[in-house]
């Protein structure tokens, strides 16, 4: 069953004026905002991750739009994105497609992928599998994993924690992922998008979906995207936080793996955790416009 989620949960959302937009994806809808200049010749294409939403930019946006288009969508079963009620109707090949014809709807072009946790498990395969449209890579506390990396024992206990818990509080989730303690406020907007366990599925099962062996679902695709990052030639900037316990120590393989990105500056994101959107939004913005500017 495909569930909408009402307006009227991000009525006393925050600092984030955008009207939303949609585009169909097959029978689901996917659910974006956008800012800058729609014409402009570069787009940022940023992506959340796990268990956020396009919210989570809202530091960024305003510096990106100064130097382009900014386009940041909510990934299906989160933000106001359509959702499968049922947990087993989500897997990779789901959520890939559902972005890749999002992009391809949108018909974007000339796009820095900005991308972060899922976001980049997703995103940065699309860039390397559709190079046409992508000019730059800025991947930040995230990866792409194929089966044969080994999980931290912190990321198994999220990933535990995440399936099973009786009440799954989405905001205590971020917050508990930040360096920052967060307003209120904020916290009921990571909050808005899960009114009950029935929008819930996709937040339940994103952990289960990271493939353990090069046999599980995805794995396929991910080991390819490794290949291909290795032969990446265009512009890359790995921007990840000091901080973040289950990413931290993927950051130097993840910047040597791509051969561009160790011609960027070698740069930490420092007081930031796994959402690093939130605890440095406008420093890493800055970061990503002079990486813009430089190449």
């Amino acid at each position: 069953m495909v569930i909408s989620i009402s307006e009227e949960r991000f009525e006393d959302v925050p600092d984030f004026d955008y009207e939303p937009r949609y585009v169909d994806v097959g029978e689901l809808r996917m659910a974006y905002v956008e800012t800058g200049d729609e014409d402009a010749e570069e787009t940022f294409l940023c992506l959340h991750g796990e268990p956020t939403w396009s919210f989570l930019y809202r530091k960024m946006m305003p510096i990106l739009a100064e130097r382009g288009r900014v386009v940041v969508p909510d990934l299906i079963g989160c933000g106001r994105s359509d959702r499968y009620e049922d947990p087993d109707a989500y897997g990779v090949e789901l959520h890939y497609d559902a972005l890749r014809t999002f992009v391809e709807e949108l018909d974007l072009r000339n796009v820095t992928l900005v991308c972060q946790d899922w976001g980049g498990v997703l995103g940065l395969p699309l860039a390397v599998h559709e190079p046409e449209r992508f000019a730059r890579l800025v991947p930040m506390n995230t990866g792409v994993p194929d089966g044969t990396q080994e999980m931290s024992d912190r990321w198994h206990e999220f990933a535990e924690m995440v399936a099973t818990a009786e009440d799954l509080d989405v905001g205590r989730l971020v917050q508990n992922g930040c360096y920052r303690d967060l307003p209120r406020e904020v916290v009921d907007a990571y909050r808005a998008p899960f009114p009950d366990e029935r929008y819930m599925a996709a937040a339940r099962t994103f952990p289960a979906l990271v493939p353990q062996s090069p046999d599980d679902p995805g794995a396929d695709l991910f080991a390819e995207t490794q290949k291909r990052l290795a032969e990446w030639e265009k512009p890359a900037f790995v921007l990840f936080s000091r901080d973040d316990p289950i990413t931290s120590a993927t950051r130097d393989p993840l910047r040597h793996h791509i051969p561009t990105a160790r011609e960027q500056p070698d740069v930490w994101i420092e007081n930031a955790a796994h959402f690093l959107q939130e605890d440095a939004g406008e420093a890493i913005a800055e970061h990503i416009v002079d990486f813009v500017d430089r190449t």
